[in-house]
């Protein structure tokens, strides 16, 4: 049985910015997870997480050597540092925005996952 978690649970991150263009990067946190990664992670899931954002262009580079890719997606600093009025004019935060993409992961790798799971109903018990 497959269950849905955050990206973060398989993978960490790091951004970086040039201009109007952010480079995303995401490592698995296990060789065994960079499948599953390449599979799921891929240029179109990441535009769809960044829709509100509207990437001109999302480009993956894969690293398998590194079990890591690396994402560029232009047109999402609102202009970048010197002309963007938002708070993270870097857009150092964009890569929690990723690690926020919901991945399904099959039973046989869920004990490769890392950190606690989030429940998005606190009511909710589990048995």
């Amino acid at each position: 049985m497959s269950t849905r978690v955050p990206l973060y649970r398989a993978a960490h991150g790091r951004t970086g910015d040039k201009g109007d263009r952010s480079n995303i990067s995401v490592i698995a946190w296990d060789p065994a997870l960079w499948p599953l990664l390449v599979e799921q992670v891929t240029p179109e899931a990441v535009a769809a997480q960044f829709r509100h954002r509207a990437p001109s262009d999302v480009q993956r580079f894969l690293l398998p050597k590194l079990h890591a890719m690396n994402f560029v997606l232009d047109a999402v600093l609102d202009g970048g540092v010197n002309d963007a009025l938002n708070l993270d004019t870097h857009g150092k935060s964009l890569s929690f925005l990723l690690l926020d993409l919901q991945i399904l992961v099959p039973a046989a790798l869920q004990h490769l996952l890392v950190g606690p799971s989030f429940n998005p109903d606190p009511l909710e018990t589990k048995p």
